[in-house]
Order: structure tokens, then sequence, then C-alpha cells
């Protein structure tokens, strides 16, 4: 019964496309991404799947506009070159409605599997974690070819670029590094919550500025449907706060907290410098065992 971003913006007049992993359910037609508001569709619909053989499970997971199709390669190169290709290809479109292209990367998801060109920088790295180095590097360099696309076709200067990351790493040390933040990702902690992030748009975000206000990655629902002008008229209450004047005024968080929950027996609520968390009853009871 939600609204996704894709539909909001198809209703707004943009044509939509989502190139990489899906992960919101596929058991019938209509919880595909070309029945949620995407026209065009390509990638896998569940998370972990094998970057080379696109399987899950020994279920092959490879899709275009939501029916299968098996092509080889790379996975975090595939979704690059669809990206590009849906770029390139409205350079001899005649009528040209602007663009959503979502592109969630399976980098840098396990299983970690990347070709050994990319690890070959990270020699002083071992084990997955040079895996692991290798596979952001793939995904640096695909959206460097995203980037390109957009300046080949003109597009560049008149398009927003949102980077983000949808948790901390995990297994830190062994695998990856949440520098000095606590524990890791499927915690609640700073370090399995807290994520980087980027926006660039020439002319209209301040270049090189670092922004420290806490804000919730649900902001981009109603900041991207502000400024593509889009309805904020839904069947449910708008998740998130505007963050554009935080980006472009470096005016404070729209947020007085932000909630996290995980399950209605694991969340967590920021204000300020705290955070409260509620933990589930086996883990309280685990972590006094060990205590004592």
């Amino acid at each position: 019964q939600e609204r996704t971003l894709a539909q909001a913006l198809q209703q707004a007049g943009y044509e939509t496309a989502i190139t990489g992993k899906w992960h919101l359910g596929e058991f019938e037609p209509a919880y595909r991404p070309t029945a949620r508001g995407f026209e065009h569709q390509y990638g896998h619909y569940f998370g972990a799947i094998d970057y080379f053989t696109h399987l899950r499970d020994g279920v092959h997971d490879w899709h275009r506009d939501d029916k299968e199709v098996r092509e080889e390669g790379y996975s975090t190169e595939l979704i690059a070159n669809e990206a590009c290709r849906l770029i390139e290809s409205r350079k001899t479109a005649s009528k040209k409605r602007p663009l959503f292209l979502y592109v969630p990367f399976n980098g840098v998801h396990s299983p970690f599997q990347v070709p050994e060109k990319y690890t070959e920088p990270y020699a002083e790295l071992t084990g997955n974690r040079r895996k692991v180095a290798g596979m952001l590097a793939a995904v640096d360099e695909a959206i460097g070819r995203i980037v390109d696309s957009l300046k080949a076709s003109g597009e560049l200067e008149n398009t927003l670029i949102v980077f983000s990351a949808d948790n901390g790493g995990p297994n830190p040390g062994p695998v990856s590094d949440n520098g000095p933040l606590r524990a890791a990702k499927g915690t609640l902690y700073e370090g399995g919550i807290r994520g980087c992030a980027f926006a660039t748009w020439p002319g209209q975000i301040p270049a090189g500025q670092k922004i420290d206000a806490p804000v919730h990655v649900v902001d981009w629902y109603p900041t991207l449907l502000k400024l593509a002008g889009a309805s904020s008229e839904q069947p449910f209450p708008v998740d998130g706060l505007d963050l554009w004047p935080t980006l472009t005024q470096k005016a404070p968080s729209p947020h007085e907290a932000i909630l996290m929950v995980q399950s209605p027996q694991r969340a967590a609520v920021r204000v300020g410098d705290y955070k409260l968390l509620r933990l589930n009853a086996a883990r309280l009871a685990a972590a006094k065992k060990k205590k004592q």
C-alpha cells in the first residue's frame, strides 16, 4: 500500500529505471519493480547472489523488465553497463522526460568475490579485507563510468547525484573498517547504523563542504519529491523530512530526534548527543551472562 519514490516521480512525469538489487519482494508480480513505478528494470531481486553466476541458493536471479535473462559477467560491471546504456540511449530521443535512475549495486555485499584486476593495487591487505577493497574499487570505477556517460550526454550539469551506503561495515578488522565507531552492521550502535553519503549538483550544492548534522536516509524521499515538483499526497504519512536547507545552506538537522528500528524488540532513538537503545531480552541475557 506504500507509494515508492519511483511511483511518485513517475506520476510527476519522470522516466524511471532501476539497475541493480531490488530486494523488496517478488513472489507475485505486484511486488516487482515494474509494478512499483519503474519503467525499466535490470539486475537481481535478492541480496547475496553470486557475482559471476548470478545464483542465490541454487536459483538463477538475473532479470530485465522483470523477465529472467542469462548474461555472463561480473554483476557490478553489468549493472554499470546498463546504467550507462540507459543514459546514452537518451541522446537521440526527440522528447526527453527527466530521468530518475536508481543504481543499487550489490557490491560490496557478501559473498566476497571480485576479478583479480581489482585486488592488485591492495597487496598490503589479505583475505576478505583485500577482496572487499577490490569490490569497492569496482563500484568506484562503475560510478565513474556512469558520471562519464552523463558528461557525454550533456546531462551532468543538470543532474543531482546522490550516493549513500545503507549501513556500517560488517566484521570490522578482517572485512571492514568503521573507524572509531562502535560495533558493526546488524547492530544499533553507530558502527552499524551510520553510513557515508554524498550529494553533488553543480551550481546547486556548494562544493567541498562537510555536513555533520544527523539526517536519515528516508529524508531523501520528501526532498526529492519537492525538487522534482512531485505531489506529496499519498495514503500514508510521508516518512522523512526535507534536508535541502541542510545540504545547501548548512541549516541544522530538520530532526529533533531520529528513530531507528530493526524490529519491535530492537530499536533506538537519538536526540542530540544521546541515544537510547532497546535490545531484545535474549541479547540482554547473553550480555549479562558474559559480564558475570
